[in-house]
């Protein structure tokens, strides 16, 4: 008797530790993603927020907003398909890709982006900018294509390149050019003279090619290898033809969004799901009693969890359709944990104990559980993949809910369950209903 009594003792003072080490790390995380902390007394290094905010004072949030919450430009272009071209039509477009988000990045656009929409247009996003007319400039204005000896001096520019294409040599594919007679005469120079030294050819001040000289190019006439892959070499060839973007774009739509209707936008929808996660929790106390707090507990984590990843891994951008994606995943967090408890709470009432409950409840629950999430998954992998744009966005952040959801129900809400239960011999009542008031058999 003595040492079943003291074995409790022990099982209940390491669920109050356990538990009680939890709860700390989820106020410092919660804190700290919201208002972030200095990390010297000068303020020169912090740890940034995870969650965005709306107040102009606070830090800057780690987590990148979309154009649609932080206001900006973006523009929509059609590409014109080449009626002679040795390039194909797929190569052409990412090529052109490329050389737009080159020249946003170099003129310290880092956080814009470039892609592709339906089958031959191209959508430009440049958050934090209000003049449409100097984007639109940028993008339009021909590329400058340069040719560079070994000491970074420009000899020769696009202009005396009449011709480039792509030619299968060897089993290989490469580049083959043709120069003016003022280009021809050039280059012969300047290939006897840096004969086995690398001459480069630059885009918008970015290297394009970087090959090595073999032999003297006297006639004007020569072959790039290296390139790899057919598309890389078509892309690279249409890029030293044209001088210029691959493609011809037209312009469709042009349009700014403010930097207010992004933080009302983001103000409106951070309150909205914060309304409808108190009253999620609400609703779980009030259905599932004790567990219905620790569901809430685990949905806080949950929220935490989830906004760390998104502010720390790259090329993930808050959206409205990202929200709609956060809010769809703490659905499927909270739909997890209503299947756990709902099998919980049938084995309660055939009278067995709590902890046998909590085992027996999760066994039973977790096929339903994978079921649900695996199809959310395939159906967010396949939107990631095929989708564009906002629909991307949407994606992402599904993705990564489901992940997290799962994580949180099978491992958090099991283990806060299995520490609540080790607490006290408690009453059954306070767990379910439709059961007759009784201690939990030990």
């Amino acid at each position: 008797m003595k040492s079943n009594r003291k074995g409790r003792v022990n099982a209940k003072t390491k669920a109050v530790i356990a538990l009680c080490i939890l709860c700390v790390l989820t106020v410092v995380c919660g804190v700290l993603g919201v208002t972030g902390m200095p990390l010297d007394s000068r303020g020169l290094y912090k740890l940034l927020p995870w969650l965005p905010t709306t107040n102009a004072d606070a830090w800057p949030s780690t987590l990148p907003l979309g154009l649609d919450l932080r206001g900006g430009v973006y523009v929509e272009y059609s590409a014109a398909r080449p009626e002679n071209s040795e390039a194909s039509f797929d190569s052409l477009i990412e090529g052109t890709i490329t050389v737009i988000q080159n020249r946003l990045t170099d003129r310290g656009y880092a956080e814009s982006t470039v892609q592709r929409i339906g089958g031959d247009g191209i959508r430009v996003e440049i958050p934090d900018v209000t003049d449409p007319n100097a984007i639109l400039d940028l993008i339009g204005t021909p590329a400058k294509l340069e040719f560079r000896d070994p000491t970074g001096e420009a000899f020769m520019d696009g202009s005396m390149v009449q011709l480039a294409g792509v030619a299968l040599q060897e089993g290989e594919y490469v580049i083959q050019f043709q120069l003016n007679d003022e280009g021809a005469a050039i280059f012969a120079e300047k290939t006897a003279e840096f004969l086995g030294r690398n001459i480069a050819i630059y885009l918008d001040d970015a290297v394009l090619v970087d090959a090595t000289v073999q032999s003297v190019i006297s006639q004007g006439s020569g072959i790039i290898n290296g390139m790899g892959s057919l598309e890389r070499a078509q892309t690279v060839a249409a890029q030293i033809q044209s001088g210029a973007l691959p493609l011809v774009l037209t312009q469709q739509k042009v349009d700014t969004v403010s930097a207010t209707l992004g933080d009302d936008a983001l103000s409106s929808s951070v309150l909205a799901a914060i309304i409808g996660i108190l009253l999620i929790m609400v609703v779980m106390i009030v259905r599932y009693r004790l567990n219905g707090i620790v569901a809430s507990w685990a949905l806080v984590i949950y929220i935490i969890l989830l906004f760390f990843l998104i502010a720390v891994i790259p090329g993930i951008q808050l959206t409205l359709p990202g929200l709609a994606g956060i809010v769809l995943g703490i659905g499927m967090a909270v739909d997890a944990n209503v299947i756990i408890y709902e099998r919980f709470n049938e084995e309660v009432r055939s009278g067995r104990p709590l902890k046998a409950s909590v085992r027996a409840g999760f066994k039973n629950a977790m096929s339903a559980i994978l079921d649900a999430n695996v199809t959310t998954l395939i159906a967010s992998i396949v939107l990631m993949y095929f989708g564009t744009g906002s629909i991307q966005g949407f994606a992402k952040t599904l993705l990564l809910g489901v992940i997290t959801s799962m994580f949180t129900a099978i491992i958090v809400t099991r283990f806060l369950m299995k520490q609540i239960v080790a607490l006290n011999n408690w009453d059954v009542k306070l767990f379910t209903s439709g059961v007759q008031t009784r201690k939990e058999e030990q």
